[in-house]
């Protein structure tokens, strides 16, 4: 650290305390040639995980946008906010298990349509609806016969 004043870069820790809000540590250093004292602060350098959109742009990894996106996909049903969170949990998971930080939308939204599909093929139609964008009903008819194929695979 170099001294404001003289520009020496030794000093040293006279005082040490967490700050008030118990997020830095605030430490009160002397400088070894001037004497003259100053104050530092330590904080935890937080690297926030990112989004790759569709259109290239990054943007910061927000659960609740997550959350409400499914929460609107299961309106009126049968499911808890305990299972809701638990695949906003499962999807942060997967962000955080990124060496790069970051995951593009299309593999977030793939996650996320699994865990739907399992849970209640009702909100994964709506998920997907608005996900996918669908321009006409024929994307959605195709994909409802996916669904009804996979299901029928399942029960025989």
């Amino acid at each position: 650290m170099k001294c404001p004043f003289c520009a020496f870069a030794q000093d040293k820790v006279v005082d040490s305390r967490e700050s008030k809000e118990a997020d830095s540590i605030r430490r009160r250093r002397e400088c070894e040639r001037c004497g003259k004292r100053f104050t530092t602060y330590e904080r935890i350098d937080e690297i926030p995980y990112m989004v790759i959109k569709k259109d290239g742009s990054r943007q910061k990894f927000d659960r609740q946008k997550v959350l409400t996106g499914l929460m609107h996909s299961c309106q009126k049903r049968p499911i808890s906010m305990t299972k809701l969170q638990g695949i906003v949990d499962a999807t942060e998971a997967y962000i955080v298990d990124s060496p790069e930080r970051e995951r593009s939308t299309n593999d977030i939204g793939q996650l996320i349509m699994t865990k739907l599909r399992e849970l209640d093929t009702v909100a994964y139609i709506r998920f997907a609806s608005v996900y996918r964008d669908f321009k006409d009903v024929g994307e959605f008819e195709s994909e409802l016969r996916a669904l009804l194929t996979s299901q029928r695979k399942k029960q025989s």
